[in-house]
Formats: C-alpha cells, structure tokens, sequence
C-alpha cells in the first residue's frame, strides 16, 4: 500500500483532464453551431429580403446589399450580363459613395477579371486580386481591392449577372462557407430576378400600350401630329430612362431627316437640326428599317452630342423595312450603361405604333381633303348652274329693254346695270376658279394666297385693310416667274401707299385676260406729287415689267389718288 500512495494524486486528475477537453470541445462545437445558425438565419433572412420585391432595380440593389452583409464585404457589385452575353449593360454597386463612383468614371463593361466570371460562370475565390492572370488593375481614384469573391446568378438556365465581393472586413480571406452562402443566395436570387423582370415586363408593356393608344387616338383625333408625338416622346423619355428622346421625319425630297420633335435637356438644341439620309447612322435606319444600337463615340457627328453630354442611344425605325416614316431616337448621359434589350424591343413596337398611326393620319386627312374638293366642286357647279346662269338671264332681259325706250336716260342706267351684272359674273367665274385649286395643306401656296397675305400684312403699315378682287384663274395661269415679280410689285405698291400716298383706302386688281397678267393697284390718297419725284421703287416696278416683255405705268385715279398699272404677258 505504500508502494501505490505516491500515484494515487495523479491518476485521479486523468478524468478531470479528459471532462475539460470534452468540455472545451463541446463548447466550440457549440460556438460553431451558433454560428453556423446565425449565419443560416442571416441567409434565410437575405433570401426573404431578395424575394420581397417586385421592381426590378429594388431587386437588384437588395441582392447586393444582402450579399455584402452575408459575407461581410466592404463592397460588391452585381453585374448584368447584356443579351449577347459578353457584356455588362448594368452595373449595382454598394459601398461606395456616390463622389467614388464619380472619381472612378464609366462603370466596367465585363473585361478583366469581371468578365472571367462572364466567359466562365463558375465561383471564384481570390487572395489577392492582382495576381490573377486576367486582372488589369484598377481606374485612377479606385479605392484599394485585395480580397475577391465571386459567383454567377441564374435564371432559369440562363446565366443573367454575376454577383462581385471584395474586400473581407477583418482583412481575412473569403472562405467556403461565404462562397456556399454567396451561392445559395445567388440561387435565390435568380428566382427574384425571374419574378421581378416578369412584373416589369407587364409593367412595361402596359405603359407602352397605354403610350401608343394615346399616340393613335391622338392622331385619329385631328390633333396636330407634332403636338402627338411631343406626347409620346416624353412618354418615352420617362419610361426607357433616356435623357433626350426626339423623332426625325424625311422632308420633301427624301434626302435629309429633320428633327421635328425632341424633349429632354437640349431638346431645343437639336430641334430643327437636318442629317442627310446618305452616310449616316439615323439614315442607315431610315433606309434599312432595322433599329441600330450607338455606344460612345460612334455618331457621325459628335459635336452636339458631346455638348449635350450624350452618350449610348437606340435608332428605332417608324415603320418596316421599305415602308419608313422617320426614326425615333433616345439617347442616354455619357457614361451610362447602354440601353437593355427590353428597352431596344420596346423602342422599336413604339415605332412601329407610331409610323401606323401616322399613315393613319395621313389617310384621314387625305380623305378630309376628298370631303374638302367633293364641297368645292358642288359649290361651284351650283354657281355657275344657278348663279351665273340667272344672273346672265337677268342682263338679257335688261338688254331687251334697251329695244323699247328712246329714252337715253334709261339706256344709259340699263348699260350700267348690265355691265355691273357682267363684272359679277366675273366675280363669280373667278371665284370658282378659287373653288377648283386642288393645292394640299403642305404645297406651296398659289399666287392668290400669297397676293391676300401681302394685303394683310401691310394693313399695319397702311392702318386698314386693301380690298383685294381677282378676276380669272389666277393660280393656273400665271407662271411662276411671274408670280414673283407680281408679288414684289404688290409689296412695293402697297409700301409706297403707306409711306407717301395719306391714303384711307386702297384696292388691289388681279386679273388674267387676253394673254395678260394685269395687276392694279390704286388709292385715295394726296396723288403723285408735281414734277413726278425721284421715286426707285416705281423704277424697279418698271424694270420687273419690262423684264417679262410687258409695260408699267402709273397716274392719277379718277376722283382722286393714284393708280399704278403692271401688265405682262401670260406664257403660252
């Protein structure tokens, strides 16, 4: 017994050993179960904060956030692969402020190490970012990166984005348990993904329905079609998130696009601006009827562009291919991420609604212009059938008169009667002629129109209005030549009257008869001055008469005033 006594201390400590590394082995097992619990439950907690939204750039920006606070990243970003899929159209950052992410400039496009993850979507762990072999480093005033996690989202089974992790706080590494958590949430995700891009394609597509119905009912309306597509085109600016959005339609000769709509900043600026069709890209659109997506620097002429800070744009056609009505194009900042392929589809059905519309348009008022000539032509068959007809018969039984009174008297009032029943006629005659011009809303005005704008514009030199009378078909015979000089010589007549003539009254004579333009014009005022004067303006009528092989005069007006006579031949 003596023997054992000394080993009898240290073999009763051997238990109490074993139970402390038990115990101690216990509690970290417990601390790792709680971790790993509460690290589950921050997943399940991401995963219900990504699928608790439905518009899709919320969804988006929950997924990042989460992601960088599942694995404790300083910064992340989710990357949008664009429908090629060897780009980014859409680039969702957290961490960095807003005066970062200005210093840095244009987010990535997919090249370097972002685009390793594009062209082989499987997660990535990095030490050291530098290191890898498809790293190119970092933009000037980029914050400092080591650390990197990486992993692609799917939807369906399809590959839409990646999700980006870098910087581990604590400078430690990423592990395997941030990437099967940073997985598992991208797998959630997708799912979001998938719903939310559902929701905003109903959405979408319920906003361009709406914006084309108001376009066509627009039109159909009879309102102007410039103030419609004004209309559309800040529909559209809103809904693609564009910066400036305009439309561009062909002028008469088909070789130039003229910018008739736009809005957005600068909208004034390129509003009227004309690109030839032949050589450039919106004219490339127009002829092929197939829309073109512009990334920086690819217009034909950046200069306005440049000033307008524009970059990335999308040519939408209106109308197909061989039946183009103009181009619509909505352009975005420099800088930002071109436009997606939803919004490339959508651009171009409103195109398409829009050239519809328009063709609509044109044939309503192609069938209101019928409607317009139809009551022309009834209108002047019924005065020379009734008008002119009755008043001729009434000048007939006048004239009978005439065979049974010796009367001068009565012969000289009956004459009268009978000439001023023949200059009605004439009125008349000239007036159906006016009812026959068959000149469209968009033709250049004839010589009448223009004759009666020249007469309403001097009325504030004048202080009154001319009396304007046209005899013969005016705008049919008359050459165009000599629809200028006439013109010129209305203007200046009408000036010389105002300047000089202290006249209340004016009237101005256009006729057409025996070959001869003979334009009159003639005023109650002080008459011309003794001696004549020096007077260039009344050379120049001279010289305009002259010119076209006629003759000019000018003299004083029965009863006072003065008259002044232009008289040139008609062409044959």
């Amino acid at each position: 017994m003596a023997d054992r006594e000394p080993d009898e201390p240290r073999n009763s400590l051997l238990p109490q050993l074993r139970m402390d590394e038990l115990l101690d082995e216990l509690i970290s097992r417990v601390t790792q179960i709680r971790a790993t619990r509460d690290r589950v439950q921050q997943l399940l907690q991401g995963v219900l904060a990504v699928s608790g939204g439905l518009e899709l750039d919320q969804v988006l920006s929950t997924i990042i956030g989460t992601a960088a606070e599942l694995v404790d990243a300083q910064y992340g970003a989710l990357g949008v692969i664009d429908s090629g899929g060897e780009h980014l159209e859409r680039f969702v950052t957290v961490g960095l402020t807003q005066r970062e992410i200005d210093a840095i400039g244009p987010f990535p496009t997919g090249m370097g190490l972002l685009g390793q993850l594009i062209r082989h979507p499987v997660p990535l762990r990095l030490a050291e970012i530098a290191e890898h072999e498809s790293s190119f480093g970092f933009p000037d005033d980029h914050p400092p990166m080591r650390t990197f996690l990486g992993v692609p989202i799917r939807v369906r089974d399809k590959i839409y984005g990646n999700l980006y992790l870098t910087e581990k706080r604590g400078g430690s590494r990423f592990d395997a348990d941030d990437e099967t958590l940073l997985s598992t949430l991208a797998a959630a995700a997708g799912v979001a993904i998938d719903n939310a891009r559902l929701y905003d394609d109903a959405q979408s597509r319920q906003r361009w329905m709406t914006a084309t119905a108001e376009l066509t009912r627009g039109l159909l309306s009879g309102a102007d079609a410039r103030n419609v597509l004004a209309v559309l085109v800040e529909r559209v600016r809103d809904m693609a998130g564009a910066e400036l959005v305009m439309v561009s339609l062909p002028d008469p000769a088909a070789d130039h696009l003229t910018v008739q709509v736009a809005a957005g900043p600068g909208g004034e600026r390129v509003r009227g601006d004309s690109t030839p069709i032949a050589g450039s890209e919106v004219g490339a659109v127009f002829a092929a009827g197939v829309g073109r997506a512009i990334v920086d620097g690819q217009w034909d002429d950046r200069q306005p562009w440049t000033e307008l800070g524009l970059g990335p744009a999308y040519i939408a056609p209106l109308g197909t291919a061989g039946k183009v009505r103009g181009v619509l194009v909505a352009a975005k900042r420099f800088g930002a991420l071109p436009f997606d392929a939803g919004a490339m589809h959508m651009l171009t059905e409103v195109g398409g609604q829009a050239a519809v519309a328009l063709e609509l348009a044109d044939r309503r008022a192609d069938v209101d212009l019928l409607a317009l000539y139809a009551d022309r032509d009834r209108i002047g068959r019924d005065l020379h059938d009734l008008a002119i007809q009755r008043l001729f018969a009434t000048g007939m039984t006048l004239q009978s008169v005439l065979k049974i009174t010796d009367k001068q008297a009565v012969r000289d009032r009956v004459n009268k009667a009978v000439s001023e029943l023949d200059d009605t006629i004439k009125v008349i005659r000239s007036t159906i002629f006016a009812l026959s011009e068959r000149g469209g809303p968009d033709e250049d005005p004839g010589l009448r129109a223009q004759v009666l704008q020249v007469c309403q514009d001097s009325a504030t030199v004048l202080g009154f209005t001319p009396a304007v009378r046209f005899t013969g078909p005016i705008d049919f015979e008359v050459s165009d030549e000599a629809a200028e000089h006439a013109l010129a010589v209305v203007r200046e007549a009408l000036s010389n009257v105002g300047r000089h003539a202290q006249a209340t009254k004016a009237d101005v004579d256009v006729a057409t008869a025996d070959g001869f333009l003979v334009l009159r014009v003639a005023d109650n005022g002080v008459g011309m001055p003794e001696g004549g004067g020096r007077r260039s303006g009344l050379g120049n009528l001279a010289d305009r008469a002259v010119a076209l092989g006629g003759e000019f005069t000018v003299g004083p007006a029965e009863g006072g005033g003065t008259v002044l006579t232009w008289r040139v031949p008609l062409d044959d």
